[in-house]
């Protein structure tokens, strides 16, 4: 079954909703290829595998991509659906050579699907929302992965390090002679100097350096060199895309963006390298060059538009029915979960505008739910959190349950400070544990009712207690237990079993 979600820029996108079934072979063939591919899966890639996701990605570009100087921005276009079965089927069957596997993945990906109680073929793609889907996108594009680190990085990649700048060497050589002259005026001037000169050569040939990393279909490129060189770059990859993979890439979110004077859009961050002459650390200037994460401002516009009106913020009606703690936990809930994914960003800071803005909203909208003031909202539910930072206010209302921990919901109490290891940590789900059935305590114990022999045992059950009626005044023992306890099953050892079937006694009757 297939319907359709919305997409950002308005468009739709189709979401499969395959069947228990479809269910279950997806996850037995998404075990199998994981167990297998995982391991040898490019370090570069971090979409949908364990212990990898945007903030990894993102961390890896912000430490390890100094000195880029463009940026070539790829996205998939229609990257789940354009999938080719015949290029799948051939990867795939490069290392697993099990030819009924291959034919159950290739009637998978066949198999169709129901829109508008109509049967349509699938000619193409894997199905957005199908277990295995994310780890076939992942060996499909592990192609790419390994066209870049073999043939394009190595070729776009030459020398050790870029050459001294001859501008710097010389005013640094006009330095040391002044402070042999012992010119304190001139060494002053000639240090400012240099501190507006780049030390090493920007535009050394004989250096150039290409970095890759990709989380699903989106991919990013940083280059360090002439732009004539990335637009090569971009094209190579087009083609390698078109002609090997059956893939296009998308016109209007492809693109070569200067590293400094712009930013790149990647996961939700906008990507830049930062430049500040007079930003010192130990008198070396400490930020050119270096990678800086941000938070978009359109992001920031586009969370505070649902808790404003005219561009204040107001109380939101739609929430007026719930229960205080719900309201303070929706709102607690939107909130930390955008803070925490943009705790790499080096302006996260800039998100106390969303603070305001909803820390406004959600007393507005609780007075008006008790048509009370905004002052007394706030009295009865501040608290103070502790946190590595300090002691931080925020929003908290629980409630108190009898022999179990009080349910809690928190607004804020969330330091806006950048953390450069910042990493999601998905909450474990809690075990559910439930006492085990009656039934099967007593199959497990492994003991014959009847026989009181430890052995295996066998359920004999009556449709129901009616039918024990059945068997007249001179009930048999198994018959007159189950009556008496009014229960219709009796676990009893193979040779009791057979004796009940066959109204013979049993070994405990003849005793």
């Amino acid at each position: 079954m297939s319907i359709y979600i919305p997409k950002k820029n308005g468009k739709l996108r189709p979401l499969g909703l395959p069947s228990w079934s479809d269910k279950l072979v997806g996850e037995v063939i998404r075990l199998l290829l994981e167990a297998y591919c995982e391991p040898r899966f490019s370090k570069r890639s971090h979409g949908f595998r364990p212990r990898h996701g945007c903030h990894t990605v993102l961390s890896e570009v912000a430490n390890t991509w100094n000195g880029t100087t463009w940026f070539i921005e790829g996205d998939i276009f229609d990257c789940f659906g354009s999938l080719d079965h015949s290029v799948m089927i051939e990867t795939i069957g490069e290392k697993i050579h099990d030819n009924r596997f291959l034919r159950l993945l290739r009637n998978m990906l066949q198999a169709g699907y129901v829109e508008d109680w109509e049967w349509n073929a699938t000619f193409s793609g894997a199905p957005q929302g199908g277990v295995a889907s994310p780890i076939l996108s992942n060996i499909y594009l592990d192609r790419l992965d390994k066209f870049v680190e073999t043939v394009l990085i190595p070729e776009y990649s030459r020398g050790k390090g870029r050459a001294r700048n001859p501008a710097y060497r010389k005013v640094e050589s006009a330095l040391a002679g002044a402070r042999t002259r012992g010119d304190r005026v001139a060494a002053r001037q000639l240090r400012r100097r240099l501190r507006d000169l780049p030390s090493l050569d920007p535009r050394d040939p004989g250096y150039r350096r290409l970095r890759y990393s990709r989380y699903a279909d989106d991919h990013l490129l940083g280059f360090t060199g002439p732009k004539a060189e990335a637009e090569e770059i971009e094209a190579r990859l087009e083609t390698f895309l078109r002609e090997d993979l059956s893939l296009e890439l998308s016109p209007d979110r492809t693109l070569i963006t200067h590293a400094r004077t712009g930013a790149a859009s990647f996961l939700g961050y906008e990507i830049t390298v930062r430049h500040d002459e007079h930003k010192l650390t130990n008198g070396r200037r400490s930020v050119n060059g270096t990678i800086g994460l941000r938070v978009p401002a359109a992001v920031i516009k586009a969370k505070c538009a649902p808790d404003t009106k005219l561009g204040k913020p107001e109380y939101q009606p739609r929430l007026k029915d719930l229960t205080d703690r719900e309201i303070i936990s929706i709102y607690g809930t939107r909130y930390r979960g955008l803070v925490q994914y943009y705790l790499l960003a080096g302006d996260v800071y800039r998100l106390s505008r969303l603070h305001w803005v909803m820390l406004t909203s959600m007393p507005k909208t609780l007075a008006a739910k008790h048509r009370s003031t905004v002052t007394k909202m706030a009295v009865k539910y501040e608290a103070t959190l502790t946190t590595p930072h300090g002691p931080r206010k925020c929003f908290q209302a629980s409630i108190e349950r009898e022999g179990k921990k009080p349910l809690v919901a928190r607004f804020g109490g969330i330091p806006l400070k950048r953390q450069k290891n910042a990493v999601l940590t998905d909450r474990q789900p809690v075990p559910v544990t439930a006492p085990r059935k009656e039934i099967i305590t007593r199959l497990l114990a492994g003991r014959c009712e009847l026989c009181e022999r430890k052995t295996d045992v066998e359920a004999h059950q009556v449709r129901k207690l009616a039918d024990l009626e059945e068997l007249g005044l001179s009930l048999p023992d198994w018959a007159r237990i189950m009556a008496r306890r009014r229960r219709k099953t009796r676990m009893v050892c193979t040779g009791c079993h057979a004796s009940i079937h066959t109204r013979h006694p049993t070994a405990s009757s003849t005793e």
